[in-house]
């Protein structure tokens, strides 16, 4: 339990004043906790912040998983991915933290390095389902990284136009970009 009490009180001090106006010290003292205690579990602000990050990590996959259900078709499965993922990126504590990651990675390497970490669990996720549904529907596939690479960053380019933006998103509105792209991509299958 103190891990989860840590890492969320230390992510409420990171969204409060950024990465990089809060210290460890501060960390310590708004949590009521030794150094010790702190740094027996993370060596390193870096190090604390990827254990959010890979928290957070955790729980997007939980909601985002193509292996745990038989998709009937790939298309289907890629909007389930995209609209799953979008929205609960779009909301809370998730949007925070890519927000703040994207306004101080340019002085803090660290952040972008925990962001591409989280970029790759993605494409690698997606690279095994596209890999899978070629086995399954016997049309090979060439590039199965390529296209899912592809698909991860039109998703990541959209919502990155919506933080920046900080425009209002419906679900109406997010599902049907995320249809355009699916049925643009997959449109192509015969050549991936």
């Amino acid at each position: 339990m103190i891990e989860a009490e840590l890492l969320q009180g230390a992510l409420n001090e990171f969204l409060k004043t950024g990465y990089g106006g809060t210290s460890i010290r501060q960390i310590v003292h708004a949590l009521g906790v030794s150094k010790t205690t702190l740094y027996s579990r993370y060596p390193s602000k870096e190090a604390l912040f990827r254990a959010i990050v890979t928290r957070q990590i955790e729980r997007l996959a939980a909601h985002t998983t193509l292996e745990d259900e038989h998709w009937p078709d790939v298309g289907i499965a890629l909007r389930t991915y995209a609209n799953r993922t979008l929205e609960i990126s779009l909301e809370g504590e998730l949007r925070e933290v890519n927000r703040l990651i994207y306004s101080e990675s340019h002085r803090f390497p660290e952040l972008g390095v925990a962001a591409a970490e989280r970029t790759e669990m993605g494409i690698q996720q997606i690279t095994r389902f596209i890999e899978i549904c070629a086995d399954r529907d016997k049309m090979p596939v060439r590039n199965a990284r390529g296209v899912a690479e592809a698909f991860i960053f039109m998703l990541r380019g959209w919502y990155v136009n919506i933080l920046l933006t900080g425009q209002p998103v419906s679900a109406a509105h997010r599902e049907a970009w995320v249809e355009r792209v699916v049925l643009a991509l997959v449109s192509g299958r015969a050549e991936w």
